[in-house]
């Protein structure tokens, strides 16, 4: 079994437990962090053809399955973004000491889904945007929120909106989400991916993750498909 699904389960089994698992059974709707309903962006990006963003909430087992299961997503693949090549594997990430971030890269079509609706689901669904460097069971630099930028639009966007949520008093507490430019994003390792699919009974996926995506069927049921949009399709139909 790989490191990192052994690293999980055995967190899974420190922090949350059977009670957690038990609880998930009886009531599948309770999520580690509840959803907050949020207004969208007040300015919106202006965009034609595919186009990509990286954002990092968390682990991003559960950042890849919500956006999964996005219409409009043309793919979304869990990596590492803000520390170099040579430390883009989970083995070092896991220390929190190489400046990567857990991260999804988001390749959408604007046409269908906004740049400014990517991020209202990332802040309404996807994680709690006030936790610094941690999310649900989870610390650690690595499990910052971020969202990288593709171009200034973009960047003018996410302040614009963080600006705009702040102001609005939607959280108990500010933002922590950092905004800065996308240097690079590496592919994490291949059992990484698709990994909410792969393994939804899975203790963590199903007390932390599962919640996100039957959130975004309530809270963003326009947005929302049955199917989801996998890195590998063909594995996980066998």
């Amino acid at each position: 079994m790989p490191s990192r699904s052994l690293s999980r389960l055995t967190l899974c089994a420190a922090a949350i437990g059977a009670l957690a698992v038990a609880a998930f059974a009886v009531a599948p709707s309770v999520a580690a962090e509840d959803a907050v309903i949020i207004p969208p962006p007040a300015a919106d990006a202006q965009e034609t053809g595919l186009k990509t963003a990286v954002l990092a909430g968390g682990c991003f087992w559960g950042v890849q399955g919500v956006f999964q299961h996005t219409a409009g997503i043309a793919s979304a693949v869990s990596g590492y973004s803000g520390g170099s090549k040579a430390t883009a594997d989970y083995s070092m990430v896991s220390t929190g000491s190489t400046g990567h971030a857990e991260s999804v890269e988001i390749k959408y079509d604007p046409q269908k889904i906004s740049y400014g609706k990517i991020l209202q689901i990332f802040f309404s669904v996807v994680h709690d945007p006030t936790q610094l460097n941690r999310q649900g069971p989870d610390s650690g630099t690595q499990y910052r929120s971020a969202i990288f930028t593709t171009n200034a639009e973009q960047k003018k966007v996410a302040d614009a909106y963080i600006a705009q949520l702040n102001a609005a008093k939607v959280y108990k507490k500010p933002i922590v989400t950092k905004v800065g430019a996308l240097e690079a994003f590496y592919p994490a390792e291949s059992y990484h991916q698709d990994y909410l699919t792969l393994h939804p009974s899975q203790p963590y996926i199903a007390y932390n993750d599962i919640p996100k995506v039957e959130n975004l069927k309530k809270i963003f049921a326009e947005n929302y498909i049955e199917k989801p949009t996998l890195v590998n399709a063909a594995k996980a139909t066998n």
